[in-house]
């Protein structure tokens, strides 16, 4: 039994057996599978028509084998090393990340390059079937909800930019999600989220999450495995292991260019645009973290307490997203499940949710630069709107993001905004108790999950059903 389930709902077979719910759960999945198709086939056909540099040019695993040759051969240099003609591109990973990437040489580029994107492109589609099988889906309903948002996130901007720069964040989010959704009761649960903290810092507040909802061996675990990670480190790469856990780079954001860049979407990159300097920037920041992680937290604790396990996960997900210094557009791709849940909650309390889910879609898609005279097809966002200074490092204020004005401040913080309205909801679902019960765990009718055979509080329950967290 998932210790997730607290409000487990059971189902009759005959209250499972509505006129019309095969039918629509047929029709769900012919049209999840169309939209996967088109997404597919629009993918591989503008890989096969643009060049590669434009659409899997692998700007950050080229960064990441870099950094793992100098680990190998100057170990000492690992956090003075830049990479080639920019130096405002550092290594900006733990020790332990730079031993894994290393692994990486061993293939020539463009065939590490194919293998991250299929391994991505794959990771993306098991984490939203996660999500919708922690949410209680079953069936063809599932296999249907899976492919059509798994092919509508494809063509997100975040999920497009983490393809384009051969990122590691999709495989990261698949392999949280899927510890995380482990029962309970598996005694190494826990340990990939430790691991996944181990190659990029933020997971910790998932450590932090499962000490909150008093699952205390699980959270140990996690805790354990990240520092397995940095022995490994310090066995390793000694001298870039002091450098980097003693010598304080671990919380150096700027290694990773300018803070308040266009496409840092946390907190602290708009705090940092708004003040016209990243250090000026720095103590409005700390507060204003410090005030959100115990909000979302909290958030995310209450909804877990009800049961309602899922969307505490994706809580915590959005939480860490807004409190990280640094949160590239490629980090978001936390969209995926997020759109999994809020879908959930409209087959459950009504279309406003949907609205809500196609809007939030609609901030995060990857459209194209129109407005560019070198228009592309992909790596366009509605935050393109507002101008940002390439490869920018440090500080400078005459950074085009410091002279953002009118519509441009609202399109260049859109993601952010978005991000900030759903933790709102999740706010306003936490603390309104049973309403947000209704919302997120009220049993779906037969009508709407036809063979599914569960009950849908999003857990496993005996008798075979199931729901999660992350």
């Amino acid at each position: 039994m998932r210790a997730d389930a607290g409000l487990t709902v059971r189902t009759s077979s005959s209250s499972r057996q509505y006129p019309g719910g095969a039918a629509r759960g047929r029709v769900l999945l012919a049209v999840g599978a169309a939209v996967a198709a088109a997404a597919a086939i629009a993918y591989l056909t503008a890989i096969a028509t643009h060049p590669m540099a434009t659409m899997l040019k692998g700007f950050d695993l080229r960064v990441y084998l870099g950094a793992a040759h100098q680990a190998l051969s100057q170990p000492g240099r690992l956090y003075a090393w830049t990479y080639d003609g920019h130096p405002g591109i550092q290594f900006t990973y733990p020790p332990f990340a730079a031993l894994l990437f290393a692994a990486g040489r061993a293939l020539p580029f463009t065939a590490l390059m194919g293998l991250v994107t299929g391994i991505s492109v794959l990771a993306l589609g098991v984490t939203v079937a996660i999500a919708f099988r922690e949410l209680g889906w079953r069936g063809a309903p599932r296999l249907g909800a899976t492919l059509l948002v798994a092919g509508l996130a494809l063509w997100t901007e975040p999920a497009q930019r983490a393809l384009f720069l051969g990122q590691v964040e999709i495989p990261l989010m698949a392999l949280v999600t899927w510890d995380l959704c482990q029962p309970d009761g598996r005694r190494v649960k826990g340990a990939a989220t430790g691991l996944a903290a181990g190659v990029k810092l933020v997971p910790l507040l998932f450590i932090a999450y499962l000490l909150l909802t008093r699952r205390f061996r699980q959270g140990a675990v996690a805790a354990a495995a990240f520092a397995v990670t940095v022995v490994a480190g310090f066995a390793a790469f000694p001298s870039a292991s002091v450098t980097w856990w003693l010598g304080g780079d671990f919380v150096a954001a700027g290694r990773t260019g300018f803070v308040g860049g266009q496409q840092n979407q946390s907190l602290r990159g708009a705090l940092t645009r708004l003040a016209g300097s990243v250090d000026g920037a720095q103590p409005a920041w700390l507060i204003v973290a410090v005030a959100f992680a115990l909000a979302g937290l909290a958030a995310a604790v209450l909804l877990h307490r009800r049961g309602l396990v899922f969307a505490g996960l994706m809580t915590c997900a959005l939480t860490a997203l807004l409190i990280s210094p640094i949160s590239w557009d490629h980090h978001w791709v936390w969209l995926a499940p997020g759109l999994a849940l809020l879908i959930d909650a409209g087959r459950r309390a009504g279309r406003a949710w949907y609205a809500l889910a196609a809007a939030t879609w609609a901030v995060f898609a990857a459209w194209p630069d129109f407005w560019s005279a070198k228009a592309g097809l992909l790596q366009g966002g509605l935050t393109g709107y507002a101008p940002a200074t390439a490869w920018a490092y440090g500080d400078n204020p005459a950074y085009a993001e410091y002279h953002w004005h009118g519509l441009q401040l609202l399109a260049g913080n859109l993601e952010l905004l978005a991000g900030l309205a759903l933790l709102a909801v999740a706010l306003a679902a936490a603390f309104r108790g049973s309403r947000a019960t209704a919302v997120f765990a009220r049993p779906v009718s037969a009508r709407a999950l036809h063979g599914s055979g569960c009950p849908v509080s999003g857990r496993r329950a005996e008798g075979g059903t199931r729901q999660s967290s992350d």
